[in-house]
């Protein structure tokens, strides 16, 4: 069978591609063989994967809501946009809880202009100049010419006392992060002048996807048991990670859902929490 991908291409169906995706979601060996039976006699020639995403993804979410979400992921990081704003205070989060500190919006004042940071980053005495690139299309490549703006950003702020963290530091280093992927060219570009890349599939094994189900660092836009419009109103009030709302949850409480509701998501957010993913 072949199947369409979000490029248009046609290409031949990888049914353990498939099988591989869920269960990295967390869903045991029952729940893949169930979410196959019930999807690939509806597949057909020419089928996109967004199509075959969106069957595979209704039927896992009847067996389980975290499993779903943790499937949904990429698609979870596209809501963070359309502007950004909230990937940035996403990866912002995410730095903090491996250790960070972390500053976000700051102006800083280089050797030529004025740039505004998306996020500062400061671990054993170094800081970095962190560059958040949010796409809305899931598969856009970051090119090269990126990376090159980005270093040039850093040589600008290079050697140059800061007020940072509550104590005078320089820049030491800098990260590109994007939600999608880097082309080729933008990584040999970047480990030739040590720019630290991170994206969806890269560094391997140590990538957004790793990150994130290692550390259950899931943004509160994988939940599957709320819409968008109250993703959006936590997300407004500054509830970025399901970790912050699993430990605070009276956070739930500008939803003004009834308890029964709130059980549900209250169950989901623990069930992402607690369930290890295998590496």
């Amino acid at each position: 069978m072949k199947i369409k991908n979000n490029a248009s291409e046609t290409v031949e169906f990888e049914i353990s591609k498939l099988e591989n995706s869920l269960r990295n979601s967390g869903a045991d060996e029952s729940s893949v063989k169930k979410v196959l039976q019930n999807i690939l006699p509806n597949c057909f020639d020419g089928i996109t994967t967004r199509e075959l995403y969106k069957m595979a993804f209704d039927e896992l979410k009847k067996i389980s809501n975290s499993a779903a979400a943790r499937y949904s992921l990429k698609k979870a990081l596209l809501e963070l946009g359309p502007a950004g704003f909230y990937f940035e205070q996403w990866i912002s989060r995410v730095f903090q809880n491996i250790g960070y500190k972390t500053e976000t919006g700051q102006l800083i004042k280089g050797h030529s202009v004025t740039h505004e940071a998306d996020v500062i980053a400061n671990k054993d005495d170094k800081t970095y100049w962190v560059e958040c690139k949010f796409r809305n299309a899931e598969d856009t490549k970051i090119s090269v010419t990126t990376p090159m703006y980005v270093l040039s950003r850093i040589k600008d702020i290079s050697d140059i006392q800061y007020n940072l963290f509550g104590t005078k530091t320089e820049f030491t280093d800098g990260w590109l992060i994007t939600n999608t992927y880097f082309t080729k060219d933008s990584v040999a570009f970047s480990e030739y002048y040590g720019l630290r890349l991170l994206s969806w599939d890269f560094p391997k094994n140590k990538s957004i996807k790793n990150l994130v189900d290692q550390n259950a660092l899931y943004p509160i836009t994988c939940l599957t048991t709320l819409d968008g419009k109250q993703k959006q109103k936590l997300l407004e009030n500054k509830c970025v990670l399901v970790k912050e709302l699993f430990n605070n949850q009276n956070l739930l409480n500008v939803l003004e859902l009834n308890q029964e509701k709130k059980s549900e998501v209250l169950k989901e957010a623990k069930e992402l929490m607690t369930t290890k993913i295998s590496e």
